[in-house]
């Protein structure tokens, strides 16, 4: 039987779900998703719970936030003058931003001031404990 490694094609259904069950993501009403492990398309933690799975095991994982997307980072939020922002904002938008290398970094319209605006670079999910449910359907080797 074959069971998930480091050499594996996953197809699966999954869910994301926050602590109080708020669902984030989730593709079990739909088709399922595939992915080659150690593409990217996961994070490395959430492909390390799937090894040793087979087709048809269905499993919930609770991951911490050092698991998924960090901790909230409080260097991670800046405070920037109001006069840089030539557009309506509101609080919760994400705006892109350009770092020194040109990369897009988005961040979250945070508060709003007279003067000055917060935003916060954390990814959004940063210091959530969340829970990981996922449905093995196919599993092909890549090497």
């Amino acid at each position: 039987m074959t069971i998930i490694t480091a050499q594996s094609r996953v197809t699966l259904h999954f869910e994301l779900s926050l602590e109080d069950g708020q669902i984030i993501d989730s593709n079990f009403s739909k088709a399922p998703a595939s992915f080659v492990f150690g593409d990217g398309n996961l994070l490395p933690t959430f492909e390390e719970v799937l090894l040793g799975m087979k087709v048809g095991d269905e499993e919930t994982f609770i991951l911490p936030p050092e698991k998924a997307f960090g901790a909230h980072n409080e260097s991670n939020i800046q405070r920037m003058p109001r006069s840089q922002f030539a557009m309506d904002l509101e609080e919760g938008m994400v705006v892109s931003f350009a770092d020194m290398s040109k990369n897009e970094l988005p961040g979250v319209i945070a508060d709003i001031g007279e003067k000055e605006v917060v935003v916060d670079f954390n990814h959004p999910l940063a210091g959530r404990s969340l829970t990981f449910r996922t449905h093995i359907v196919a599993i092909e080797a890549t090497a």
